[in-house]
C-alpha cells in the first residue's frame, strides 16, 4: 500500500466473530457500537445488534485464531472465523476451569459497553451509609451497557446476572466508562447533552450531572489517574473535566468539525481526539497545545471541505497500551495503525463499515466493530520500546507538563519529555 510516495505494510489480521443473519434480518439495529476489552485481560465483549451483547473470555477467543494463523483465506471453515452461532439466548458450556461465555439480552439496542473492576482496591466516595446492597469485592468483574432507551444495566461479567438498572438518561446513553482506580466510578455520555457520573460502590447512586455540551455527547474517557475525565461529543470543542471537583477545567479548539472519540495515552501525558474532519488531534491536554495531527486526507482539506460531508470521517481512536501507536477507523474502509514518532501511517488494514476499535489490555491486538454486528481482529505492530520512552512514561504518569518544564534540565530533555520532540 502506498500513502503518497510513502510504502506501508498491511497489518495482519488474525480473526473475526461473525454474526449468523437470518434471512429476513433487517439491515438497522445490528451494527457493533462498541467493542470492550476487560481491564485484566479476561473478556472480550462486543455489542452485537438487536439488544445482544456477546461476553468471551479473551483466551478462548485467541485460541480459535491461533490455528491457521498463516493463511490469508476467509472461508467459513478457516479457524479463525469464531461464528456465534448460539447467539439465541444462553450461554455456551465452557470446557472445565474456563470461565463462562455469556449471551446477554439487554432488552434495547446496545449503543455503550464499559468493563469496570474493583481492583485495586478504593472505597466509595460515598459516607455514612452503613449498608450497601452490593458488596463489590476485589475480584469482581462488571459490564455496564448503555441502551437506546437511557437506561444503563449493569452486569456480573463471571455470573451474566443483571445487578443495577440505573435510570436518570432522557435519551440513548452513547458511551460509558470507568474510572481506571477501581474506584467502580462510573461516567456515562449521552444524547441529552449531558454526561452522569455514578458510584457502583454507592449502590449506582447518581452523584454528579456535568452539563457543559451544547449537543449530543458521544465519548468520554478518563486519564489514567482518574482526576482528569475528557468528553466530546457534537461539536468542535473538547471538554476537560476535573474529576475531584466534579468542575470544568477548559475547552480544547483545534476541530473542524463534531469529534467523536478520545483517549488518554497510559502515562496521561497525550490526549487524541477523533473527528469527522479526517483528523486525529494529539494533545498536550495541560497546556491545551497540538502536538500532532494525523491527517487521513492528502493534501489536508480546507476548514471548511472538513467542516461537511467527506470520506474520511473518523469514528474512532484508541490509544496502544504502549504509549506509542495509536489506531483509527474512517468511513475510506481503512483501519489504521499509527506511530506518535511519524505523520503518516505504520501500517494499515481495511475494514467495511467500521464503527468502533479498541485494543487488547496488553496492547498485541486491535478489535474493530463494524455495522453488520461482526468484529475484526489484527495484530498491532510491534517494535521494542525505548528506555528513553520507559523513562518517559515513568516519569509523566506522575509528573504534568508544567511540573517537568520547571525542572532544572537541559531544554533538549524537556522537549522529550513532554513529547515535543516525539
Amino acid at each position: 500500500y502506498k500513502w503518497y510516495g510513502l510504502h506501508i505494510s498491511k497489518a495482519k489480521f488474525i480473526g473475526e466473530l461473525l454474526v449468523p443473519v437470518a434471512p429476513f434480518d433487517q439491515k438497522s439495529g445490528r451494527e457493533a457500537w462498541t467493542v470492550a476489552f476487560a481491564p485484566n485481560g479476561s473478556y472480550f465483549a462486543w455489542s452485537q445488534g438487536h439488544r445482544i451483547v456477546r461476553l468471551i473470555p479473551w483466551t478462548k477467543c485467541l485460541d480459535s485464531f491461533s490455528v491457521g494463523h498463516g493463511e490469508e483465506g476467509t472461508n467459513a471453515l478457516s479457524p479463525r472465523h469464531l461464528s456465534r452461532q448460539s447467539s439465541d439466548g444462553g450461554q455456551v458450556v465452557p470446557a472445565a476451569g474456563q470461565p463462562p461465555e455469556h449471551t446477554i439480552d439487554c432488552g434495547d439496542i446496545v449503543w455503550g459497553l464499559a468493563f469496570g473492576s474493583s481492583v485495586p482496591e478504593k472505597h466509595s466516595r460515598c459516607v455514612n451509609i452503613e449498608w450497601h446492597r452490593f458488596k463489590f469485592g476485589q475480584d469482581q468483574l462488571l459490564l455496564a451497557t448503555g441502551l437506546n432507551n437511557g437506561r444503563i444495566k449493569i452486569w456480573d461479567v463471571y455470573t451474566g446476572k443483571l445487578l443495577l438498572n440505573l435510570m436518570d438518561h432522557t435519551d440513548v446513553v452513547r458511551d460509558l466508562t470507568f474510572a481506571p482506580d477501581g474506584s467502580l466510578m462510573l461516567v456515562s455520555a449521552s444524547r441529552d447533552k449531558t454526561l452522569r457520573v455514578w458510584d457502583l460502590k454507592d449502590d449506582g447512586n447518581m452523584v454528579k450531572v456535568l452539563r457543559g455540551h451544547q449537543n449530543w455527547v458521544y465519548c468520554s474517557a478518563f486519564s489514567p489517574d482518574s482526576s482528569i475525565l475528557c468528553s466530546v461529543g457534537a461539536g468542535k470543542s473538547v471538554f476537560l473535566w476535573n474529576m475531584d471537583k466534579f468542575t470544568p477545567i477548559r475547552k480544547l479548539e483545534g476541530h473542524h468539525h463534531d469529534v467523536v472519540s478520545c483517549e488518554f495515552s497510559p502515562d496521561g501525558a497525550l490526549l487524541a481526539t477523533a473527528s469527522y474532519d479526517t483528523r486525529v488531534i494529539v494533545w498536550d491536554h495541560d497546556k491545551a497545545t497540538i502536538l500532532l495531527e494525523l491527517g487521513h486526507l492528502f493534501p489536508p482539506p480546507s476548514p471548511i471541505f472538513a467542516g461537511g460531508a467527506n470520506d474520511r470521517w473518523v469514528r474512532s481512536v484508541s490509544f496502544c497500551p504502549d504509549g506509542r501507536h495509536i489506531a483509527s477507523v474512517t468511513d475510506d474502509r481503512l483501519v489504521r495503525f499509527w506511530s506518535i514518532e511519524e505523520r503518516a501511517p505504520l501500517a494499515i488494514a481495511s475494514v467495511s463499515n467500521g464503527l468502533c476499535c479498541a485494543f487488547s489490555a496488553q496492547g498485541s491486538v486491535l478489535a474493530a466493530g463494524t455495522r453488520d454486528g461482526s468484529v475484526h481482529f489484527w495484530e498491532c505492530p510491534r517494535s521494542i520500546a525505548s528506555l528513553q520512552h520507559m523513562c518517559r512514561m515513568a516519569l509523566r504518569r506522575v509528573m504534568s507538563t508544567q511540573q517537568v518544564e520547571a525542572l532544572a534540565i537541559p531544554a533538549l530533555l524537556c522537549d522529550y519529555l513532554t513529547y515535543k520532540v516525539i
